[in-house]
């Protein structure tokens, strides 16, 4: 027990080290600009940056992730009985029974109940278990070293807040330091020739920092360029970085589109419906993070038809493995005022006659 414990703190000390190594290069950054270069018209924009940044990257840290709610947990007797189960048959059963006034809307690939047996619970949509963390978290993108946290539902505003912010911050230094990293390597003003030699600066102790600043600051702005440009790509589709690489199972199947509501609402659902907040790292994002608005993608009328005529058969041959519920139940400010759900004319027959309700959400972009 003793050996387990100790490797355990120090997994848990050893996690810090990439936040303190970032923390110590924004330290040593403010102090190479403010006091080795101060220039007094920039150190207004500057210090702007710097506080939005520092802000965006706290709150990123010290946000704790969002788990699910209590109504995703297994009643007592429930759980007993599920773990007396030693087919996985029986066991999905019970899921079936206690998921079925859940809002859920998404399976396994194997269109099974998704389950946590570390955390006893059903996954709500979009939750996954950090191993890292060791909880379940809703609307996880993925486990961040560089925050020793997970990004999710609680903490994604904060997490692109931070990225942009640190673009900025960067940008704004290479920018600004750039003019000098020139001087620095070219002959010195004709007046200072005499007294400055070619390209020597006259105190090499300002010269390390200005040019290590601007190597810093270029090195990070290049990097974190593409991982912002990434995850403003994900919130325009509404996908999170798990979801990319595994496209979430709906009743119809796989679906990487089954969450996105168009670039607008996808964009208002991270930020929130208050413009002004957008900048500021407080959260705004809009729901609870169990439940999201969803619609079922139909790439032709021919396929619908089809569908609709063959599930009477697929139903017959065995049970469903997942509660089926209008999706219309999906309770989001988004889909509020301006969703429809209507059915095709050609298909309501096929309806009646016991195929599945196929629903259409007509969504604005």
């Amino acid at each position: 027990m003793a050996p387990s414990h100790v490797l355990k703190c120090c997994q848990k000390v050893l996690a810090w080290v990439p936040v303190a190594f970032i923390a110590l290069v924004v330290a040593w950054s403010y102090y190479a600009y403010v006091v080795e270069l101060c220039v007094f018209v920039y150190l207004v924009v500057f210090h702007l940056s710097f506080v939005m940044f520092v802000w965006s990257y706290w709150k990123t840290i010290f946000t704790s992730p969002a788990s699910p709610s209590n109504e995703f947990c297994l009643s007592k007797a429930d759980k007993e009985q599920y773990e007396k189960e030693e087919r996985p048959e029986s066991q999905q059963e019970i899921l079936r029974r206690a998921a079925k006034d859940l809002p859920i809307y998404t399976t396994t690939a194997s269109r099974a109940i998704r389950y946590c047996d570390r955390c006893q619970l059903i996954k709500p949509d979009r939750c996954h278990h950090c191993s890292a963390c060791d909880i379940c978290v809703l609307k996880m993108d993925h486990h961040c070293p560089w925050v020793n946290n997970c990004v999710g539902f609680s903490n994604y505003k904060f997490f692109l807040l931070f990225l942009m912010y640190s673009l900025l911050y960067c940008l704004f230094v290479a920018a600004t330091v750039l003019q000098y990293f020139i001087k620095f390597w070219t002959l010195c003003h004709r007046k200072a020739a005499e007294s400055c030699p070619k390209n020597e600066l006259p105190h090499t102790h300002a010269k390390f920092h200005v040019l290590f600043l601007f190597f810093v600051a270029a090195m990070f702005f290049i990097s974190i360029l593409s991982l912002f440009s990434y995850h403003c790509w994900l919130v325009g589709k509404n996908r999170s970085t798990i979801e990319t690489f595994r496209a979430p199972t709906f009743r119809n199947g796989p679906d990487k589109n089954g969450f996105s509501l168009g670039c607008s609402k996808n964009l208002r659902e991270v930020f929130g419906d208050e413009k002004k907040y957008w900048l500021l790292p407080i959260f705004t994002s809009l729901g609870d993070g169990c439940n999201f608005p969803t619609r079922l993608v139909i790439m032709d009328p021919e396929q619908l038809t089809v569908s609709s005529q063959s599930e009477p058969a697929k139903s017959s041959g065995g049970s469903q493995s997942f509660p089926t519920r209008p999706l219309s139940e999906s309770q989001n400010r988004l889909l509020a005022s301006d969703s429809q759900w209507v059915e095709s004319g050609p298909e309501e027959e096929n309806v009646k006659s016991g195929a599945k309700k196929h629903i259409i959400v007509s969504l604005e972009s």
